[in-house]
């Protein structure tokens, strides 16, 4: 089962260091990310997702390799053919790939549901962000510390009782160390 953890924090840079963190993380194969998306709202209130994975480009790059391919076949047994115009078939069906790519990219919506982040970060006061992580798997005793320097507020998560009451008291310890009573 995927784990998903929701994190709030009081400014627009930090969810986007906390993955920056996570990526790191994960290349030491201690968090294997399956998605990641910070939502920040600015001053005048409006939010946005930042994906961590744009769907959109990543279609483009596949359906121009297919429509290459498929192009190359179709020409193929027609040697005859001149060059120029054996190219440009080819080059049509990559650009009709891309195409087609980028909006299958466009229209997919892998992991993280856009419409419970929405829902979870409608209260989200201007200048603050949230970071949501769905992680396929992910060794927290490892983990937590490098989530916790970061402080942060539990927004949600899947994880067991004692699991989620750990990283609570984690991200409250650090953020009491970063303000120190008066």
């Amino acid at each position: 089962m995927s784990t998903l953890i929701a994190v709030t924090y009081p400014n627009e840079q930090r969810a986007q260091e906390v993955l920056a963190e996570l990526r790191k993380l994960e290349s030491q194969y201690l968090i294997d990310l399956e998605d990641a998306v910070y939502v920040t709202k600015d001053a005048n209130g409006k939010p946005k997702l930042h994906q961590a994975v744009d769907l959109t480009q990543a279609g483009a790059v596949n359906g121009a390799f297919w429509g290459l391919l498929i192009g190359l076949l179709i020409t193929l047994p027609f040697p005859f053919m001149a060059p120029l115009a054996w190219m440009g078939i080819a080059a049509a069906s990559a650009g009709v790939g891309a195409l087609s790519g980028a909006l299958a990219g466009r229209a997919a919506d892998l992991g993280i549901d856009d419409a419970f982040m929405e829902n979870l970060t409608v209260n989200m006061t201007p200048g603050s962000s949230t970071l949501f992580i769905l992680a396929r798997s992910v060794t927290l005793d490892k983990v937590e510390p490098d989530l916790a320097k970061f402080g942060g507020k539990v927004l949600y998560t899947n994880l067991d009782k004692q699991a989620e009451e750990n990283l609570r008291a984690q991200l409250a310890e650090s953020a009491a160390a970063d303000n120190p009573a008066p």
